[in-house]
């Protein structure tokens, strides 16, 4: 379990310090934008008060505090699925991932009452509307690492 700690806590760490970098220390907030390498990648300021891609979205109270509820019960499940099931190593890396990327967001939720999403990624001419955070990237990994990566059960 020890891997699957210390993966979320840098995940965690990793994530929030680049949300205050970029929105407090680049004063993103209420610049708004910031262009790095246009296209390709961008800083937007998104507040996401809803799930990926802002399906579920408005800015209501309710909303907020069921997804930190389904995130934290969701983090939990994780954690209890590693430690009762044998998982390899990298499927414990990936649950790290998922649970530091999760408790993440979750900590926007509480101090911002949304999710700060800011990389936006652009390419080929195809100019992308939609914004990101480490997050966000860390729990799409960790999802999939969970599922796809093989666990620490010998096949018999």
């Amino acid at each position: 379990m020890r891997i699957v700690f210390w993966t979320g806590f840098w995940v965690f760490l990793l994530d929030q310090a680049s949300k205050y970098l970029v929105v407090h220390s680049l004063n993103l907030r209420q610049l708004g934008a910031i262009d790095v390498w246009p296209p390709f990648f961008n800083l937007r300021m998104a507040w996401n008060y809803g799930i990926n891609f802002g399906l579920m979205a408005g800015d209501n109270p309710l909303t907020r505090w069921v997804l930190i509820a389904v995130a934290l019960v969701i983090s939990g499940a994780v954690l209890w699925w590693v430690h009762t099931d044998p998982a390899g190593r990298l499927q414990k890396i990936a649950a790290g991932l998922l649970v530091g990327g999760a408790v993440g967001n979750v900590i926007d939720r509480l101090i911002y009452g949304a999710v700060a999403d800011f990389i936006n990624v652009s390419c080929c001419g195809i100019d992308n509307p939609f914004a990101f955070n480490i997050a966000d990237i860390a729990v799409f990994i960790g999802a999939f690492g969970m599922v796809l990566l093989p666990s620490g059960k010998n096949p018999s």
